[in-house]
């Protein structure tokens, strides 16, 4: 099978809904003359250049534009250029995009789709690295999406733009550059179904993005120690799979939970407390939590290492489940 990068994925993914419906179209800072901040529009440049529009830097009107574009018939594709600028237009996504089909009772349909990078950059700072998926978790109203692998962002790209509801798809900046095989022929990775990206007995690794290539790495390490890690990827937080979680934890009985979004009140809050719901009598120790501190992102390359986390940090987690049993 050839393999292209995870960037090419959402490309190919955007060009060919783009072929079959003519309603889709695209518009953000720096998408038309430049491509895409990471070069995500630049299979469409050519055909559909004339839906592919740059907008001046005014987010709440990019945003809120997206509202009135969806209630009159077509399909857009809001590129937020970097996941930090989601909060310059909170009003309107918060407030009309993730309500207004409930508000109509129905009969006002938002099949907007919010995407772009989020995520860690090597010393990009505090306003360009955040994580913030969970903020979207927590409101109703909008699906969330976090692939981690250039296969996974095609079948879950294609499937968020044939939705009818509103869609935020957050794509990590240091996968776009990430290869991995992904067919030519069509297929949809539907929403709410995770993926056993590893299978294991001693421990349950439960992850989302740049996070799963981290946790599958710890899994590899350990081994050659005689650990057996079962690395599941989420793929998407609303709606996220329990049952492959706890499907999972009745086999390893041992759980731990890995993202990059801070730790403090993160989405793996939300997997821990179902876990404790549903399936607290087949665990052997406690849930351990991996993710940023909580602190704003450092520019400083040492600061940045020692507030995100990576491999380490879930090897080390691992160790104290099992040390606990």
């Amino acid at each position: 099978m050839r393999e292209i990068t995870f960037s090419e994925a959402i490309c190919e993914a955007i060009r060919e809904e783009m072929e079959k419906n003519p309603a889709i179209f695209t518009y953000g800072e720096d998408i038309a003359k430049q491509g895409g901040i990471f070069g995500t529009y630049k299979c469409i440049l050519g055909k559909f250049k004339e839906k592919v529009i740059d907008t001046p830097i005014s987010e709440e009107v990019i945003y809120g534009s997206a509202v009135g574009a969806a209630l009159a018939g077509g399909r857009p594709i809001v590129e937020f250029h970097f996941a930090d600028f989601l909060f310059t237009g909170m009003c309107s996504i918060v407030n009309q995009i993730m309500k207004i089909r409930y508000m109509s009772g129905g009969q006002g349909k938002l099949p907007i789709i919010l995407r772009g990078p989020d995520g860690v950059a090597r010393s990009a700072a505090a306003h360009h690295s955040q994580s913030i998926e969970t903020v979207f978790m927590h409101i109703p109203g909008i699906k969330v999406v976090i692939p981690s692998t250039p296969y996974d962002a095609k079948g879950l790209m294609k499937t968020a733009l044939r939705s009818d509801d509103p869609v935020i798809f957050f794509e990590h900046k240091r996968l776009y550059k990430t290869k991995g095989p992904v067919p030519e022929e069509e297929y949809l990775i539907p929403f709410g179904e995770a993926d056993i990206k590893r299978e294991g007995d001693d421990v349950t690794v439960i992850a989302t993005s740049r996070m799963v290539l981290e946790s599958l790495e710890a899994a590899k390490e350990l081994e050659e120690e005689g650990i057996s890690v079962e690395v599941i990827d989420l793929r998407t937080l609303v709606p996220w799979d329990k049952e492959t979680v706890v499907k999972s934890i009745k086999k390893t009985h041992k759980a731990v939970i890995a993202h990059e979004t801070w730790k403090r009140a993160g989405w793996g809050a939300e997997v821990a407390s179902t876990i404790y719901e549903e399936a607290f009598e087949y665990l052997d120790a406690p849930i351990k939590r991996v993710g940023a501190k909580n602190v704003p992102h450092p520019f400083s390359p040492p600061l940045e290492e020692a507030v995100v986390p990576d491999k380490r940090d879930v090897v080390n987690a691992i160790k104290e489940v099992l040390e606990n049993v």
